[in-house]
């Protein structure tokens, strides 16, 4: 599976034995070209690239022809390049269902391409393919969120990070800028991943040419990680109408760049804030579109802590792909004030709160929010964790207790991680 070992790979296996067509989507660079053409192979599939602009010419000009002339199964990779070939997909699964026919992926999230979205409503599965978390990076499998849910009492003992976590968010998860070495370099790559997108992608998309204020909405949005999300006031800082804002928002969204975290209420008396929180989906990406490096943020703590809260939901969002009872993610913030960062939401309605501090030490007022968290949903509340950078896990009272960071990719629900790593 190329340099990493990919944990959407059992899922995807499933998907494909059991629907005529899979969707594997994501951020560009991502890895789903690889992971497709690994899985063209494993299953004797042909692959066919959008990219390549002789085939694409091809598709656009007789959809239906170029399928008849394809056998099956078929990996078709980028096929939001050509929206009226899932028209043509949708009429051959109609006459005939047969399973792991299609294979495709894509750079951007169709489902939020309307005329893509109801063609294959229903006879589609999709995987989401996230940049590589730190469990796929270090060749263990995370068991976090099933612990998390779990009754056993969290157990690491003392850990002795390998590499910092500056490090870790200052490097992202792209497989390929995790390889790169310098920080001039990778600097390099994100601005030509950022022009790529932007000039090319989002374009073939909105099929505009003035989108000249997006680097400078992507540029703000990352200055500003896990902050509320507040067309008004950046409409007011940047003197972008709100309508061309949300349009702009949901360009960058489609193409997997920026993602909300919902606000969590129920109906409950208490008031609660009802305002998404918005992150860049890679911290490497966001740390360079702020300019930020190992100086800087050495000198300036200030900066780390939303890098870290974003660091921490995408790396529960890539888990909860994985996971066999994926929960929703949120956040929770009430009136007066007391918060938690990020809440867990299971189908049953059991709750993880957790909170992140980027301190080395927690104090029993770092549980605030999740004791009110706590009382609010009774017993739905399995677990209050506060995430920090100390090194070892410290009880706080029943069902409450301080991890380190570290802990994301560490702790298992199961038997140790690393023998589940080769699946």
């Amino acid at each position: 599976m190329g340099m990493f070992n990919r944990h959407a790979t059992a899922g995807l296996r499933t998907a494909l034995a059991d629907r005529p067509v899979v969707l594997l989507h994501g951020a560009r660079q991502s890895g789903k070209t690889t992971l497709a053409r690994a899985m063209a192979e494993e299953t004797g599939a042909r692959y066919v690239t959008l990219d390549d602009l002789t085939t694409l010419a091809a598709v656009r000009s007789d959809a239906a022809g170029f399928l008849a002339g394809c056998p099956r199964p078929l990996v078709l990779d980028e096929v939001q390049r050509a929206p009226d070939l899932l028209l043509a997909i949708k009429a051959e699964v109609d006459r005939k269902r047969t399973p792991g026919s299609f294979l495709l992926t894509g750079s951007a999230n169709v489902l939020m391409v309307p005329r893509v979205a109801e063609s294959l409503t229903g006879r589609m599965e999709i995987v989401t393919l996230w940049p590589c978390s730190q469990g796929e990076l270090e060749g263990l499998a995370e068991g976090f969120i099933d612990a998390a849910f779990g009754a056993a009492t969290p157990s690491l003992g003392h850990v002795q990070a390998e590499e910092s976590l500056a490090d870790r968010i200052l490097r992202g998860g792209y497989p390929e800028a995790v390889t790169i070495r310098t920080t001039e370099r990778r600097r390099a790559w994100c601005d030509a991943y950022v022009t790529t997108i932007l000039q090319r992608d989002i374009r073939d998309l909105a099929r505009i040419e003035g989108l000249v204020d997006l680097p400078r909405l992507l540029a703000l949005l990352a200055a500003r990680p896990m902050s509320q999300m507040n067309f008004a006031d950046i409409s007011r800082g940047t003197g972008i109408p709100q309508s061309t804002l949300k349009r702009y928002f949901t360009l960058l969204e489609t193409v997997f760049l920026v993602r909300l975290v919902p606000p969590w209420y129920a109906t409950i008396a208490k008031r609660l804030v009802k305002t998404p929180k918005v992150l860049l989906t890679d911290t490497g990406l966001a740390a360079q579109r702020m300019g930020l490096d190992h100086n800087r943020l050495a000198q300036d703590r200030t900066l780390l802590g939303g890098l870290l809260e974003s660091f921490v939901a995408m790396e529960l969002v890539k888990q909860a792909g994985w996971t066999t009872d994926p929960p929703t993610l949120y956040h929770f913030r009430t009136h007066d004030g007391d918060e938690v960062d990020l809440v867990l939401e299971r189908r049953d309605g059991s709750l993880v709160g957790i909170e992140v501090k980027s301190a080395a030490a927690v104090s029993a007022a770092d549980f605030k929010g999740l004791r009110t968290l706590a009382a609010m949903v009774g017993t739905r509340f399995r677990r209050g964790i506060v995430l920090y950078t100390g090194s070892d896990i410290v009880p706080f009272g029943a069902g409450l207790c301080a991890m380190p960071v570290e802990a994301l990719w560490r702790w298992t629900a199961e038997r140790p991680a690393t023998r589940r790593a080769k699946r």
